[in-house]
């Protein structure tokens, strides 16, 4: 399934400051579901490389309007992209069930012990540092090791809060202190996360390293996006997070009749 983005912000690395208004992100929601997306993830702070960080009030004065909006009007489930304990417990009373939290490499377990209280959905990403820090050098012995290791870790630790395995979704965090190679060895390795036995999201829509892929200079990002998402598929990925929702359910069906012909000979 495509998880559809809608950036409430003024500075995201795509589209910032286009739905920063409560009604452009709401209408732009709605678009991506009538596109097909089956969950819509509402975001109002950019986690791209260098964001500044906005303040809880701000951040949620940007989504909690749209979320009250989009759950009255939505029948695909809403995530709440943060990073903040009280926007998310907020965003889930406002109709959000669903957490996307990119700071899933945190130490406080305030926001793992909301989501156990809520039963809500918990999207944990790796992310090397913090998006102000996570393109300066990253390093790793193996990436896609240590990104395994990262989420055996992190399930224990979500279990000793209250959090079921059943609410697990595990996204590698494509771009998230991670160079050119790290990101390709990641989506060559995502088929070693099987072994536990949750739901996989990636996100590589309009990414920076996309943009250094051969033929990017004249075609643009999308082409590679998709290319990665269907290598994504092959792989078991389940949810694909996707600004481009239309072209992105295209290239997944695409994918998945392939796969389903390989799979009956």
């Amino acid at each position: 399934m495509v998880m559809g983005i809608v950036n409430v912000t003024p500075d995201s690395f795509s589209d910032g400051g286009q739905f920063l208004e409560t009604e452009a992100a709401v209408a732009h929601a709605l678009r991506l579901a009538e596109q097909g997306a089956e969950i819509i993830d509402v975001g109002g702070e950019s986690t791209r490389p260098g964001a500044v960080p906005v303040e809880e009030a701000e951040e949620l004065r940007r989504v909690i309007p749209v979320i009250k909006q989009l759950a009255g009007r939505l029948r695909v489930p809403i995530s709440i992209d943060t990073m903040k304990p009280a926007v998310a417990r907020a965003a889930l009373e406002a109709g959000a069930s669903v957490v996307n939290d990119v700071a899933a490499n945190r130490d406080d377990d305030l926001m793992w012990r909301i989501v156990a209280d809520t039963g809500a959905g918990y999207v944990c990403v790796h992310m090397q540092g913090t998006p102000q820090t996570m393109q300066d050098h990253p390093a790793y012995s193996g990436v896609v090791c240590e990104v395994g290791e990262f989420f055996g870790e992190r399930i224990q630790r979500l279990s000793d809060c209250g959090v079921a395995r059943e609410q697990l979704i595990l996204d590698p965090g494509i771009g998230f202190g991670k160079t050119l190679g790290h990101n390709l060895e990641l989506l060559g390795g995502l088929a070693d996360f099987a072994k536990f036995a949750r739901p996989m999201m990636v996100g590589v829509s309009r990414k920076a390293f996309l943009g250094k892929l051969p033929g990017a200079a004249q075609a643009g990002r999308l082409p590679g996006a998709l290319a990665c998402v269907c290598v994504a598929v092959g792989a078991g990925v389940q949810i694909v997070r996707a600004h481009d929702v239309a072209e992105t359910l295209s290239a997944i069906r695409a994918a998945e009749a392939i796969l389903d012909v390989r799979n009956k000979k």
